[in-house]
């Protein structure tokens, strides 16, 4: 079964790719079909997943997989949540949001800047689905003082997780695919899909 994944982001596509590679799908980004970026005008994460999976499937008429995801941070009621990835700005790259979260942070202490990415992923089977598909995962972790890693991709250089005295960035892809958020929520969306 032909699946359109409905983000132009290459580091949640190739993600999506190894996470979903044990299931019956083929999954094309949504780029193939020349689908654009949906307008992520809902207030949670919930309603942006929603909102670019029924876009996606609308254009393509085929299912859809959509996520939302972001950093939210404690001490900053949340922020920058769903506006994670533009976070900086209109012109933000990840390297502008981390270098705006940590002056944002500067101030406070280590102990008080605890944080969890959040994930939410929504499979629709057609456009209209009246009752799609909705998994979340969420992983805790601290927002270091200074980036540290080559791996992954966004916060992933400044997401400290003290258990395992390293960033997320520092984590061997397998071992990431086993705590992340996304996996997590694509764990509970294969499981919603068995049932």
């Amino acid at each position: 079964m032909k699946i359109i994944l409905a983000t132009s982001n290459k580091g949640k596509l190739k993600e999506f790719k190894r996470l979903l590679s044990g299931l019956d799908f083929e999954i094309h980004p949504q780029s193939k079909f020349n689908v654009p970026d949906a307008i992520e005008d809902g207030l949670s994460f919930v309603e942006n997943a929603l909102i670019k999976a029924r876009h996606a499937s609308k254009l393509t008429g085929l299912p859809s997989i959509a996520d939302d995801s972001g950093l939210e941070v404690d001490c900053l009621n949340g922020a920058p949540g769903i506006y994670s990835s533009r976070f900086s700005g209109e012109d933000s790259t990840d390297e502008k949001n981390i270098s705006k979260l940590l002056s944002t942070l500067m101030d406070v202490p280590l102990l008080e800047r605890t944080a969890r990415f959040q994930c939410v992923i929504v499979h629709m089977r057609y456009a209209e689905d009246p009752t799609p598909i909705i998994a979340h995962g969420s992983w805790k972790g601290v927002i270091a003082v200074h980036p540290a890693g080559e791996h992954g991709f966004g916060y992933d250089p400044i997401f400290y997780l003290p258990e395992l005295k390293c960033t997320s960035a520092e984590l061997g892809q397998e071992e990431k695919n086993k705590l992340s958020h996304r996996s997590k929520a694509i764990a509970e969306l294969i499981q919603k899909l068995s049932l």
